[in-house]
């Protein structure tokens, strides 16, 4: 064999071998700039010429800003409002039909854009009732293709042993059948929903009960179940139903003439935050009674506030100070309303709750 010829055709194959490499491998995918969080929208049921509206969520997931050129519609029978200037990050688009066919519809828009190189298409759906009546009203909460008169349940003043039922209302305004059911429950809530299933259109009812004597503590408890549309449903932070439980201490058999009385300069606060970030106020607290006072526990009910009090046991005549402070960018997040829980001794007042007003 001929090694200087053979040397030479290796050479030949190994110079040209990057190149075929570079030609076959699979190149990524250009990222996409432009995302939709759901394409489709069941915007459910409508009367005739009542016109109903799907709002779509999307986002730029790319570091420039972009800007949409247009968004064309399948028909005249739809509307779409849509930002004209540049996007930074989130943002909506909101696509009317005028509801002037009986029937189920299907409506599509194309969305061109200098973040993706092809249209994004968005659809609503839902159906047309020549006899309908709205309960949307009835219903604010949105979670999904369902409807809750109320995305919180509170079950104040709970005393050891008792058993309290708190009714959410819910409502199949869309045009599938669904098989709700609350998900993520603790050990001392349980649940039940009647009817089982809800065909479009139905009303049902939530019922949640809390066992009190699995409660630990005294004072507030807090968390948060998920309403699931169907069995097997993954859990969905727009689905999130918040619940609190208040349990009291038990003053049976205490003289009321030989126990301790609060009292406080306010039990509700106003905050002006006038552009600052953070507002601080303070609540004056004095012992009336004739007996030690006893603080044993200080909880917010949400987040964006800071609290601290100089002294938990003021003896009779006694005085102390409650410092809140309010954080303006936290504030904006929170679901509930802000407000503070005091559990005493003071048995004419185990309970004492602190509300907290914004004022803009």
């Amino acid at each position: 064999m001929n090694t200087k010829y053979t040397n030479k055709v290796w050479r030949q194959v190994i110079g040209i071998l990057p190149f075929y490499l570079i030609t076959f491998l699979p190149f990524p995918a250009a990222a996409q700039k432009l995302t939709i969080e759901k394409s489709t929208v069941d915007v459910g049921r409508t009367g005739w010429q009542k016109p109903v509206t799907a709002v779509f969520e999307l986002r730029n997931k790319s570091h420039r800003k972009l800007h949409i050129d247009k968004v064309v519609p399948d028909c005249n029978c739809t509307v779409v409002d849509y930002p004209k200037g540049e996007i930074a990050d989130k943002f909506q688009i909101r696509m009317t039909y005028d509801a002037r066919q009986l029937g189920h519809f299907n409506k599509q828009a194309a969305i061109y854009s200098d973040g993706s190189k092809k249209p994004v298409y968005i659809m609503m759906k839902g159906v047309v009732l020549e006899h309908y009546v709205d309960l949307s009203g009835n219903y604010p909460v949105v979670m999904g293709d369902l409807r809750l008169d109320k995305n919180e349940l509170e079950f104040d003043d709970v005393s050891r042993g008792e058993r309290l039922v708190q009714q959410l209302h819910i409502y199949n305004n869309s045009t599938q059948t669904y098989q709700p059911n609350l998900m993520h429950l603790p050990p001392y809530l349980s649940a039940s929903i009647v009817p089982e299933r809800m065909q479009p259109g139905d009303e049902g009812v939530i019922t949640v009960t809390l066992n009190s004597t699995k409660l630990h503590n005294y004072g507030l408890t807090q968390t948060s179940v998920y309403l699931a549309s169907n069995p097997g449903d993954k859990v969905s932070p727009d689905h999130q139903i918040d619940v609190s439980a208040i349990l009291l201490p038990s003053f049976s058999g205490v003289n009321s003439a030989q126990a301790p009385k609060i009292e406080l300069s306010a039990e509700t606060v106003d905050i002006q935050f006038e552009g600052k970030s953070k507002q601080t106020e303070i609540i004056n607290i004095a012992n009336m009674g004739n007996a030690e006072l006893d603080i044993s526990s200080l909880q917010m009910f949400t987040s964006g506030l800071r609290i601290s009090l100089d002294k938990s046991r003021l003896q009779p005549g006694e005085y102390g100070k409650l410092k809140i402070t309010a954080i303006r960018g936290d504030l904006q997040k929170v679901r509930t309303r802000p407000r503070i829980l005091m559990i005493t001794n003071d048995p004419q007042k185990p309970k004492v709750t602190i509300k907290v007003n914004i004022v803009q």
